[in-house]
């Protein structure tokens, strides 16, 4: 399915800790906050609609699965940046002692789908990735 009119995903995670997953997606990542209560923070996350809702107790993380060697968390979410914006990130992300799961890299370098990718958890476990391309048409290379 092509789209060139792309739409703001919604999407809701659970956290255990307003507070942290506050510094966590404001500071750290530098997402602006949007309306929020006791309960749930709405965030702009690149240009998307993502809620940090409170949870007594996380959900169970299941095995993940392995991919060039690596073991990717699933489930995870993310976003795809520009090339340089990925790059800024990843700085970002070392500035702040991040522990990544998967260190930033390039993935199938010079073949289809090349891309720049990141693993990372937020302080709830929430998995991210953060992928660039420095041809998005390669986004859905087969």
């Amino acid at each position: 399915m092509a789209n060139s009119d792309i739409r703001p995903f919604h999407l809701a995670i659970p956290v255990d800790n307003l507070q942290q997953a506050e510094r966590f997606y404001g500071e750290v990542l530098g997402c602006s906050k949007g309306r929020q209560s006791e309960q749930w923070i709405d965030w702009n996350f690149y240009g998307h609609q993502l809620v940090t809702h409170l949870v007594d107790k996380m959900p169970s993380t299941p095995t993940p699965n392995e991919v060039d060697d690596k073991s990717v968390p699933v489930p995870h979410f993310g976003v795809v940046l520009s090339m340089a914006d990925w790059h800024i990130l990843a700085e970002r992300m070392k500035q702040h002692n991040t522990e990544f799961i998967i260190q930033p890299y390039v993935r199938f370098a010079g073949q289809a789908g090349e891309q720049a990718t990141m693993f990372f958890l937020d302080p709830s476990g929430n998995a991210l990735e953060f992928k660039a391309f420095n041809d998005l048409q390669q986004l859905f290379a087969v």
